[in-house]
């Protein structure tokens, strides 16, 4: 239990310290751009690609992949059939909603969970796997026939080798299940540029939270509130019971309900500025679901302890 307080408290408190970074503009304004774009560039890359190549092969193709699909797709699936039958939205918004309820922030925040609650950063692994593997190109399928009025193949083709996350993760998990060894020397570099991801994370996010303002008016509301809802509480739910269901032990099962209840990622975000649509339900929703998810993060770690 004290190990459980003690890893939300690191996060939190670095967390506020990036909170207050922001907000006296010690790094000018331009520094959440660059450090978003070295944590995914360089960081992030690095890190995954460390963490797959140690990881053992048979933790990646699991029963935790298997639960962290069934909660996903449960949860996308009836975003997407409330938003289109009840509140008869755009295809382009319910993409990105149904993200929202779904997508979770498996690498910012997962690895730093993983590395600090779960004491395994190769948790969230499988999670990173099948969303930038099946999740992101079916999405990025479906909002460019949606917005562009047909199917970019091309875009589609290059979007895994234009991504240095999923180029550093298919690299490890290569390494991973090829059973090779790289020496120390070659690992290393990338072990230690690797370990800078987690706190340099930690604290661009919470520079971020600065200035933030969820729910405005003329926002989409409650798009926003049932993504939300979908994201801190079905979504673990759904992840436990079939946690049991598929029967994981005790330790997987907390992993995996803890990996479920992760706020919603921020590529989300991203690809609805990249398309111009759903942007509020985005921001807003990757925001209250962050700040949500502390508390049933918690809860969950210590009732599954």
């Amino acid at each position: 239990m004290a190990g459980v307080l003690t890893g939300f408290g690191v996060i939190g408190v670095i967390i506020a310290i990036g909170y207050v970074v922001g907000r006296i503009g010690l790094l000018g304004e331009h520094a959440p751009r660059v450090m978003s774009r070295l944590v995914f560039f360089v960081l992030s890359p690095c890190l995954l690609f460390t963490v797959l190549a140690d990881a053992d092969v048979h933790s990646l193709f699991s029963s935790t992949l298997a639960v962290a699909a069934i909660s996903a797709v449960i949860c996308i699936v009836v975003f997407a059939g409330i938003a289109l039958l009840v509140f008869r939205q755009k295809i382009p918004e319910t993409v990105i909603g149904s993200l929202a309820s779904g997508y979770v922030n498996a690498n910012n925040i997962g690895i730093p969970v993983a590395v600090y609650v779960l004491g395994d950063p190769a948790y969230s692994a499988p999670v990173l796997l099948l969303q930038l593997l099946v999740l992101t190109p079916i999405a990025l399928t479906v909002l460019d026939w949606t917005t562009h009025g047909g199917v970019s193949l091309r875009r589609i083709l290059l979007q895994p080798v234009r991504n240095p996350i999923l180029i550093g993760s298919v690299l490890g998990v290569i390494l991973s299940i090829t059973g090779t060894q790289l020496p120390d020397p070659v690992m290393e570099p990338f072990r230690i540029v690797g370990a800078a991801a987690v706190p340099v994370v930690l604290i661009s996010y919470g520079m971020s939270l600065h200035g933030q303002r969820v729910l405005a008016s003329g926002s989409a509301r409650r798009d926003v509130i049932v993504a939300s809802l979908l994201k801190l509480l079905v979504m673990p739910l759904i992840a436990w019971g079939s946690g049991l269901l598929l029967g994981l032990d005790s330790e997987t099962l907390r992993a995996v309900v803890v990996l479920a209840a992760l706020p919603s990622a921020q590529n989300v975000f991203n690809y609805a500025q990249r398309y111009g649509r759903g942007v509020v339900i985005a921001r807003d929703a990757v925001l209250i679901t962050t700040i949500g998810s502390l508390p049933v993060l918690l809860l969950v770690s210590l009732l599954l302890h």
